[in-house]
């Protein structure tokens, strides 16, 4: 290398790069960096250009020191990266179109039944809606900003795309097997609507008069809460056959998908609220206390699992499609 090469244009070069790489790296950086300067900038020389002309040159083909330290780095310069965007904005848009609304929804629902005005139920439900949103975005964001930049055994420099394969499409089940589970689901939903319709005379347990005391609260027959909770399974079901049927589309995807979520937001509002054990019949059982707080734990634990599922199984389909 000629005594020209190095400069003070290449030095400051060098230090800017140098800046944004971490300190136990720069060493071996800096020396490869500069050898590589210097054997382009030779190869100028021998062609005939001028000193200064090739420093320049070279300088300008490697391009901003920020882009190249952050290739070093192997740390990409962006927030979420090309590799992952689609993905990013198809997850967050999933999440915003149901999650969001139905945040929404249930808040309303249970400001309308605590008696608040409707300007109360409005300002709570916007709240609500721009919390849940700015939430989603914030955590959604920073989950793929991880995934991209942490190394891992398998991706020892953050998250790369692999060579996809179109051998790992997965196998469409067969319409008999969708069919089957539309059956098991109709048996289901009647099974479980007639036991809770039926809960009032379903009983064990007696009053002093010989009538049935029902498991689960009047309150949900005399606010009709109860009809309403099985009209929302029952349109849960419908919608299944609408996916059975039907050609899939988005609008029918987040419907579906509110329709699913309405359902476990209702049980765990009943469950954290102490509306769902008629407290005549946790008496006459005999139950401790603590009996009914751990069947409301684990209706809300039920419930939240069925929600991250209806949710989870959104997502999913709306990427397949």
């Amino acid at each position: 290398m000629t005594t020209t090469a190095t400069s003070t244009l290449t030095d400051r070069y060098v230090a800017a790069t140098l800046r944004r790489l971490p300190a136990r790296q720069r060493t071996d950086i800096e020396r490869e960096l500069r050898a590589s300067i210097a054997d382009a900038i030779d190869e100028r020389l021998e062609s005939g250009a001028d000193p200064t002309e090739a420093e320049t040159a070279v300088l300008t083909e490697l391009g901003d020191p920020d882009r190249l330290a952050a290739g070093y780095a192997d740390r990409p310069p962006y927030l979420i990266g090309p590799a992952l965007f689609v993905d990013y904005t198809r997850l967050l848009r999933t999440l915003l179109a149901t999650v969001v609304p139905a945040a929404t929804v249930g808040v309303a629902l249970l400001r309308t039944v605590q008696g608040d005005t409707v300007t109360g139920v409005l300002g709570t439900a916007l709240g609500t809606a721009i919390t849940v949103a700015v939430h989603i975005a914030f955590w959604t964001t920073l989950a793929f900003a991880i995934v991209e930049r942490v190394p891992s055994r398998r991706h020892p420099g953050g998250w790369r795309p692999g060579r996809w394969d179109p051998a790992a499409l997965p196998e469409p089940p067969s319409r008999r097997i969708r069919y089957a589970e539309l059956v098991s689901e109709t048996a289901a939903l009647v099974l479980f609507s007639s036991l809770i319709l039926l809960s009032p005379v379903l009983s064990i347990e007696r009053d002093a008069d010989g009538r049935p005391v029902g498991v689960l609260s009047p309150w949900l027959w005399d606010t009709g809460v109860v009809y309403v909770f099985v009209a929302v399974a029952a349109l849960s079901l419908g919608f299944s056959y609408a996916k059975y049927y039907l050609r899939w589309n988005l609008a029918l995807g987040i419907i579906g998908t509110l329709v699913n979520l309405a359902a476990p937001a209702m049980l765990i509002w009943l469950a954290t609220t102490d509306r769902m054990l008629n407290p005549a019949f946790v008496e006459a059982a005999g139950w401790s206390p603590e009996v009914p707080r751990w069947i409301g734990t684990g209706l809300v634990v039920l419930a939240v699992l069925t929600i991250l599922h209806s949710i989870g199984e959104a997502a999913g389909q709306a990427r397949r499609r």
